[in-house]
């Protein structure tokens, strides 16, 4: 299993976030799956600290998580 974690700019700081940085983390079952996302990742102007990791990633209480599926995603996230 692997995760693609990210910095999420635009949502940081307000709404579920309020105060808080907000990670999404994407599990993939395949490294070309966390390949995948984290190439299209990149290419969106929000996204900071791409990163693809084997365990699983554990924040503080100063993030808040959002957690995603690989067979969740869909649009730009599978180009």
């Amino acid at each position: 299993m692997y995760f693609v974690t990210m910095t999420d700019k635009f949502m940081s700081g307000w709404g579920l976030a309020e105060g808080k940085i907000n990670k999404m983390v994407v599990q993939c079952d395949t490294l070309a799956q966390a390949d995948r996302i984290q190439r299209n990742a990149k290419r969106r102007g929000e996204m900071r600290r791409v990163n693809i990791c084997v365990n699983k990633p554990r924040y503080g209480n100063h993030v808040f998580i959002s957690w995603k599926k690989f067979a969740d995603l869909s649009g730009p996230w599978l180009d």
